[in-house]
């Protein structure tokens, strides 16, 4: 750990984290009982869960992003290919061409 001080000098941001995982390091009979204390300070550091979590949620925006334009894609073929049926030939309904002229 450093000084504990902050760059405008006040306590830095994780010097709370610090100070409970060194208690606890202390007061520990075996190292292992102070996993959750080490891996707060560390998280505070170096925000490694914080940055997986939101590329998770970037990653499945993502994908949702993709579905939405493969499904809108599928539906505007769809309507395409109904609107090239064959109901403008049987003069079901008028082919814009015939309707302009």
């Amino acid at each position: 750990m450093a000084s504990g001080f902050g760059y405008s000098g006040g306590r830095s941001r994780c010097h709370p984290f610090w100070q409970e995982f060194h208690k606890c390091y202390a007061l520990a009979d075996k190292p292992e009982d102070c996993v959750l204390q080490r891996d707060d300070y560390l998280e505070c550091l170096h925000h490694s869960k914080e940055i997986l979590r939101t590329k998770t949620i970037q990653d499945e925006a993502h994908k949702q992003k993709e579905k939405r334009a493969k499904e809108a894609a599928a539906s505007k073929k769809k309507a395409d290919s109904a609107a090239a049926s064959n109901v403008p030939r049987l003069n079901v309904v008028e082919d814009k061409a015939k309707a302009t002229a």
